[in-house]
């Protein structure tokens, strides 16, 4: 997702998106620790993903 997107989005819509990212992300290190994935960038991309979506939401509860 880009900035601008994030942006876009409502609170409600950040808890929800913060949600599922966290759980995908527990995945990836679920099956990662079993077996090496194929691709252990998406950790890294999880992981700032959901960071850059706490701080919109963070930044939007302070707005209000």
């Amino acid at each position: 997702m880009k900035n601008s997107e994030i942006k876009a989005l409502t609170v409600e819509e950040l808890r929800e998106k913060i949600n599922t990212e966290v759980s995908g992300l527990q995945k990836l290190n679920f099956a990662h620790a079993i077996s090496p994935i194929e691709n252990p960038m998406k950790i890294r991309h999880s992981k700032r993903l959901i960071a850059r979506l706490k701080t919109e939401l963070r930044a939007k509860e302070l707005a209000n």
